[in-house]
């Protein structure tokens, strides 16, 4: 009987390894809490894809649990005052520091927009919170976080609507008053999602001319900026990575334009692109806006273009003009339209699927006169700056955001 327990625990202890274990780069620090870290993640989506089979809860759904799990009440401590309000309908959270000077001190302000694939997050969620304060009272700055919603409930362009709307509210003379900010000292930021979002609500803002108060920065933390070539090399290198791969990401895209599954296998095929969409290519061309370091062995060539999205037309043409809407993909947009935008702070990770879009759009600010700060984390993978939060904290979290808000307080 006690050899039958000890073959069965052997058996149990290396089915577990073997489960947990991943071929994760060596350059990586902390190599097992990661692997133990995704192998949660990996758990939760197998559960997501057998009840979404099974027809009881939809992917997402099941997924969204990640987001429950961090989530925390918001509340005010000694250094921070937190409310939550609403800002034209959208819920936010307002972080401000306690001890204010005198009342003609004017401070600086973050506009916060969380990731999460636009599919889930909250900016409730423990690392934004952590984030929140801690930008708070190093920079002595008010904090704005947005708690757009999500999709699939609310496909493109709600979320970026809902963020739109708050951006321009808090921006009035009046709003910004009552918070003691400076108009001059405002920046946007987000991390993925949050990314694509901040950089979307940046050219936006700069297109409307009757917009008195403009953005002084805007810091994308591992962006995504496009969703018209899918097969780009990070997307090649990094589609099997921990907490991004490249399936989640292209799941990611289809879900925030529509619930129809055949966009989704038209995008993990890269075959999605239609003839409107194949006009903008040249704006995500990474043969021509990455680095040689960073073609590698790979071969540049265009995504297929097709008439209808991967042969399945019927009930696409929406879906398949937002992916070519600048508001969802912000490398779209001509030279002409980033020569107005603010200074930039980007940072790409090596080890992650989103790494080239990031680039490129360093690459093509650049080329169009914008200042832009480049942190590139060899090490780096995506989510890092999140991990915060015992038992996931990470060594990279912490250099992660102490380069970040040392940005802010120098460019703010």
């Amino acid at each position: 009987m006690r050899l039958g327990s000890i073959i069965l625990f052997v058996a149990l202890c290396s089915f577990t390894a073997y489960y947990i274990y991943e071929p994760i780069p060596e350059e990586i620090e902390e190599r097992w809490k990661l692997m133990l870290t995704n192998s949660f993640f990996r758990s939760l989506s197998h559960l997501a894809d057998l009840s979404e089979l099974l027809g009881l809860k939809d992917y997402m759904g099941v997924m969204y649990f990640i987001t429950v799990v961090e989530k925390v009440v918001p509340v005010s401590d000694e250094h921070v005052q937190v409310t939550e309000e609403r800002f034209d309908g959208v819920e936010v959270v307002l972080y401000q520091p306690k001890q204010w000077g005198s009342d003609s001190e004017l401070r600086r302000a973050v506009i916060y927009l969380h990731g999460g694939g636009w599919c889930l997050g909250s900016s409730r969620m423990s690392p934004y919170d952590l984030l929140a304060r801690k930008t708070v009272t190093e920079l002595d700055a008010v904090v704005l976080s947005v708690e757009y919603r999500l999709a699939p409930a609310h496909h493109f362009p709600v979320p970026y609507e809902d963020v739109y709307r708050v951006v321009k509210h808090f921006l009035q003379k009046g709003v910004l008053a009552q918070y003691s900010v400076d108009p001059g000292r405002i920046a946007v930021s987000g991390d993925s999602a949050g990314g694509n979002l901040a950089a979307a609500v940046s050219q936006q803002l700069r297109k409307e001319h009757g917009q008195q108060i403009q953005l002084k920065a805007q810091a994308l933390i591992y962006p995504v900026l496009q969703a018209l070539d899918l097969n780009t090399p990070s997307y090649q290198q990094n589609q099997d990575m921990p907490i991004l791969p490249r399936t989640l990401m292209v799941r990611f895209w289809s879900e925030y334009f529509t619930s129809d599954k055949a966009l989704f296998r038209a995008m993990m095929a890269n075959t999605h692109n239609n003839p409107e969409s194949s006009s903008l290519l040249k704006f995500v061309n990474w043969s021509a806006f990455l680095p040689e370091t960073y073609h590698r062995e790979y071969n540049y060539s265009a995504p297929a273009v097709v008439q209808g999205v991967g042969g399945e037309a019927v009930g696409m043409e929406e879906p398949s003009r937002s992916f070519a809407d600048p508001r969802a993909s912000p490398l779209l947009v001509p030279d002409a339209a980033l020569r107005s935008l603010p200074k930039a702070y980007i940072m790409t990770c090596e080890y992650d699927v989103l790494r080239d879009d990031g680039i490129m759009y360093v690459t093509r600010l650049r080329a169009a006169g914008v200042e832009v700060t480049h942190e590139h984390y060899d090490t780096g993978f995506h989510g890092a700056l999140m991990f915060t939060v015992w038992p996931t904290d990470f060594l990279i979290a912490r250099r992660m955001t102490d380069n970040y808000i040392k940005w802010l307080k120098e460019n703010l």
